[in-house]
């Protein structure tokens, strides 16, 4: 018997007695070009570790979570919400007995599309395209662009099938195929409401006084309290149901701080004090892009100059960003 043979083999007969029936087996591996089968790693391993070794991933250390350029080196980032969502979402899997390796996969490739400034920058850019061309942006579109199409040159990473439709569908209408994308979907806002909590507090926009008192009650006064009670539910509530779950009081309790998050934080004063500034330098430099094209990088996507400057765009970090449009802005002052 092969080591290959071995291997799989070996992680078959492991799945067949423990993955939960409802669980995804990492084999047959389904990807748009086959590939031999790796000797030490399953499908799901080769996928996780394609993503982490990007520079899509890479750049994620400097895309804003929620405070764009912090004075302080303990915010979150893009990268740290990513590791963090991927740590969780594995706990979820290991306790319902699903794929762990396609769980972590999906955790850490489904914010790769971000673009500069979060949430924010992603309104600003899909706005900039909206007006000039109709089309629209959507960054879990972009991070299934990224893997398959943009990333390696223009050759993709080839992912799994199971690893790209939890990339796809961690937001928006569609619902993952997989339980283990279900949990990524539900573990994002989890690994994000919590940490942009003690970010919001150490920003003084917030202080833990001001967090909804009912809802501190019954989740717990801290972040990490917080996190294992919802965890705890969800794997609870899923194994009832048969599906990826939260009881309707600890659900609740969430959305109803995910809803003082939005009011407080995300759409609060601070918030949109940026929000002018970011959509300026967006919209600038969309603008400038499509007049200047030769002034991107690389070659064109087939001939659609809107679709190569919104690759580009929606690839830089913040500060690349700002050092760009600060090019524009203030020609002179670049050269000096």
């Amino acid at each position: 018997m092969s080591a290959v043979e071995s291997f799989e083999d070996r992680t078959r007969r492991w799945e067949s007695e423990f993955l939960w029936e409802k669980g995804t087996p990492s084999y047959p591996a389904r990807r748009r070009e086959p590939e031999p089968s790796s000797e030490v790693r399953t499908p799901f391993q080769r996928d996780r570790d394609r993503i982490v070794h990007s520079k899509a991933f890479r750049r994620l250390k400097h895309k804003t979570q929620v405070f764009i350029a912090p004075e302080g080196d303990h915010y979150r980032t893009r990268l740290t919400h990513t590791l963090e969502t991927g740590c969780i979402a594995r706990t979820v899997a290991r306790a319902l007995g699903l794929n762990e390796d396609l769980t972590e996969a999906i955790g850490l490739g489904h914010d790769l599309g971000h673009p500069p400034f979060g949430h924010i920058g992603e309104e600003a850019l899909d706005q900039a395209l909206k007006e000039r061309t109709g089309r629209r942006f959507r960054h879990n579109e972009h991070s299934l662009r990224l893997v398959e199409v943009l990333e390696r040159d223009g050759a993709g990473l080839n992912l799994t099938e199971q690893v790209r439709d939890g990339i796809l569908n961690h937001t928006g209408a569609g619902k993952p195929a997989t339980l283990e994308g279900r949990i990524v979907r539900l573990v994002d806002r989890v690994a994000y409401i919590n940490p942009d909590i003690d970010d919001a507090i150490r920003a003084g926009i917030i202080t833990s006084a001001d967090l909804p008192n009912e809802e501190v009650e019954l989740l717990g006064p801290t972040g990490a309290e917080r996190i294992d009670a919802l965890v705890r539910d969800i794997v609870s509530a899923s194994r009832e149901a048969g599906d990826i779950a939260q009881s309707d009081e600890i659900g609740g309790a969430m959305l109803r701080l995910r809803k003082f998050m939005f009011q407080r934080v995300y759409l609060g004063p601070e918030a949109r004090s940026e929000h002018e500034r970011v959509h300026r330098t967006l919209r600038g430099l969309f603008e400038h892009y499509l007049e200047h094209p030769g002034a991107v990088p690389g070659e064109g996507s087939n001939g659609d100059e809107v679709q190569r400057v919104t690759d580009y765009i929606a690839g830089m970090t913040d500060r690349f960003c700002i050092a760009s449009f600060r090019r524009l802005a203030l020609p002179e002052e670049s050269r000096l």
